[in-house]
């Protein structure tokens, strides 16, 4: 049995040998970009006549690798692929599934610094970002691995006399997992084991801004000797090749992370049963968010500050948790709004792979306009900018820290999800008026209060309704195992990866009973 779950400890690049360690990582990383890299179905490599880049978002001349463009017809055979396999791979017994993630979560550790700087150069996260991310991917299989043997263990059924009686969790059949590229490394792990573990197979579509991380785990899991077909690796576009997939009747369910649009436009086309289809689809959706920490006046204004940055501008705000609202209590709105706009300017935004920079870019062309184009509507609209607002340089997608005062709650930028470094900051009566606000969105995933008020604590605990509440601290960083994550309403379906439930959306239940003489 393997030992008590643990979170992986993140790296101290203070200590010499870790700062060497990534400096030589980043090198040995450099040295390998630019490569081609095939689509995989059933162990089959396959290049195709199309390609796909991925660039560097701090330096976007730079090719980060090459992939194929696959079409409606590789997206169907990667599904019947899949299918195919799975026929063997759901009797394979669970502890064997799970020693193929605990092997890869070791492999993993020792190779930290590789993949740290993969997510580095493909999606721009500083050191301790990328360094979070791979740690979060070694939980996962840790957690997830430990999780399918208390699944596969004997579980408790109420006993009577006449008959023996037992549950046991069986495999779906073939999932299409679609990660997103901000958490490019972990979220993906996450989704892709869980499946596998529980005895499924998958068809893995990593997003068109992340494939070379993807690819580099695959080639992990290959590796560790998972057999062909358990995971198949495919590129391409969302429309003809992921539509084509979740509309498959061989696909059983869509594990998806990403924007409110796709996955509302996911789970619709997954809703309609196509001819030869046995099944209704599970779709397991996380979406966005519109995040909120609300400041009361009975607080530690410092703190509260440091946190509501730290929650904000992280990954560059990159986050479907991140703090994209603070709504202060009136009383110390204009306290609040200076400590945050100077500590927000105080941060330092460069290249990513430079250990002294706090903020890296945003992933790509079209994202930084899209924010810039947030920051407009913001000032239009009445909003005031007290940090930051600009673009900065003309080659990477740097855009500096924003913080805008004044924000109607009912404004573009306090309801629309930015998915950048912009924060919202909102005037409240009162406490209980700031908790209106911060429900005041068509969203639920993360959020936080920072009160000194037991009362008003406990007020918040059962009526800011997000699925992941926290009280006087940041509201980004959720640990796997001590704080499952997944949110309520257009967040998505509450998945709570990374807690004790989560790899029941990949099994189904069976009950057998053996009568006895």
């Amino acid at each position: 049995m393997p030992t008590k779950f643990k979170n992986e400890p993140f790296t101290d690049f203070s200590k010499p040998a870790n700062k060497k360690g990534m400096e030589k990582a980043l090198n040995k990383i450099r040295k390998e970009l630019g490569k081609e890299h095939p689509i995989v179905i059933g162990g089959e490599k396959i290049t195709t006549s199309e390609k796909l880049y991925s660039y560097n978002p701090s330096k976007p001349s730079e090719v980060i690798g090459i992939f194929q463009k696959a079409d409606a017809n590789l997206a169907a055979k990667a599904v019947e692929s899949a299918a195919e396999t799975f026929e063997t791979w759901k009797n394979v017994p669970a502890k064997k599934r799970a020693e193929y993630l605990f092997k890869a979560a070791k492999l993993m550790r020792k190779r930290k610094f590789e993949f740290s700087a993969m997510l580095t150069y493909e999606v721009g996260k500083t050191w301790p970002e990328a360094d979070a991310d791979t740690a979060e991917a070694i939980d996962f299989m840790e957690f997830y691995g430990r999780e399918m043997l208390r699944y596969a263990g004997e579980q408790p059924v109420t006993k009577i006399k006449e008959e023996k009686n037992e549950l046991r969790y069986i495999p779906l059949g073939v999932g299409v997992v679609v990660p997103p590229w901000n958490f490019a490394l972990a979220i993906l792990v996450g989704m892709t084991t869980a499946a596998v573990v529980t005895g499924n197979t998958v068809v893995l579509k990593p997003s068109s801004d992340s494939p070379a991380i993807g690819y580099k785990f695959f080639q992990l899991m290959e590796e560790v000797g998972l057999p062909k077909g358990v995971i198949n690796f495919i590129t391409g576009p969302g429309g003809s090749v992921g539509d084509t997939m979740v509309a498959h009747p061989k696909t059983r369910f869509i594990s998806f992370t990403g924007s409110k649009e796709v996955g509302i436009h996911i789970n619709e086309i997954a809703a309609k049963v196509h001819p030869g289809q046995i099944w209704l689809k599970r779709v397991v959706a996380e979406m966005g968010g519109k995040d909120a920490i609300v400041i009361d006046n009975e607080t530690d204004l410092d703190s509260a500050a440091q946190a509501t940055v730290a929650s904000a501008f992280g990954f560059q705000g990159q986050k479907c948790s991140a703090a994209s609202r603070a709504i202060v209590v009136e009383s110390v709105y204009d306290k609040f709004v200076e400590k945050v706009a100077a500590r927000t300017k105080a941060l330092k935004v460069g290249m990513p792979e430079e250990q002294t920079n706090y903020m890296g870019p945003v992933v790509n062309k079209g994202s930084m306009e899209k924010i810039l184009a947030y920051i407009e509507k913001g000032i239009s609209e009445g909003g005031k900018v007290v940090a930051g607002g600009n673009r900065i340089g003309s080659d990477g997608y740097f855009i500096e820290p924003t913080v805008i005062a004044n924000v109607d709650p009912n404004s573009t930028i306090a309801q629309e999800e930015i998915f950048g470094p912009v924060l919202a900051v909102i005037k409240a009566k009162n406490f209980d008026h700031a908790l209106e606000i911060a429900n005041n969105t068509e969203f639920g995933l993360t959020g936080g209060v920072w009160t000194n008020n037991k009362k008003k604590q406990e007020k918040a605990k059962n009526e800011f309704h997000v699925g992941n509440f926290y009280i006087n601290r940041k509201i980004t960083g959720a640990l796997v195992g001590v704080h499952p994550f997944g949110g309520f309403n257009m967040s998505g379906t509450d998945s709570k990866a990374g807690g004790r439930d989560y790899l029941l959306l990949f099994s189904q239940a069976k009950s057998i009973s053996h009568k006895v003489k």
